[in-house]
């Protein structure tokens, strides 16, 4: 049990962190403010990280992760264009970001009571990506 739920928490931690990567791209281009910019690119470097991290856990179980979901995604990235296309700012970013980080830490602290049984080194990357997800809407609220 705890294997299994070691893996099922790691691949949605894997698929959440990849969602939160391609979210960051989709915006970056777009920022006005050079702050917001740096910050998201930091951001961006953090989630990376986090992905190595996870990636490596993964395949010490032989694993390979998980794909953010292609539908979820693909919402996102219309949504994304259609409001970038409406009001190209910093506000719009903003409001986007901070809407994916809600629905992040949501959804990891969902899985992280489900997969209760998995290991302590698991269940630290998942908090830890909770984290980085919380701060990146507290940083977003400035921009709001």
């Amino acid at each position: 049990m705890i294997e299994q739920d070691t893996i099922k928490l790691l691949r949605e931690c894997d698929a959440g962190v990849k969602m939160g990567i391609s979210s960051i791209d989709d915006v970056l281009s777009k920022a006005k403010s050079r702050k917001l910019l740096d910050f998201l690119n930091s951001c961006r470097k953090e989630h990376e990280d986090l992905r190595e991290l996870i990636e490596k856990m993964l395949s010490e179980y032989g694993d390979e992760g998980k794909e953010a979901n292609p539908v979820a995604s693909g919402m996102s990235k219309i949504k994304t264009e259609f409001k970038l296309a409406m009001d190209m700012s910093d506000e719009t970013i903003a409001d986007l970001m901070t809407d994916g980080c809600n629905m992040g830490v949501k959804s990891l602290n969902r899985y992280l009571n489900e997969y209760a049984a998995a290991e302590e080194r698991a269940k630290d990357i998942c908090k830890k990506l909770i984290k980085l997800e919380q701060k990146l809407a507290d940083q977003m609220r400035a921009y709001l």
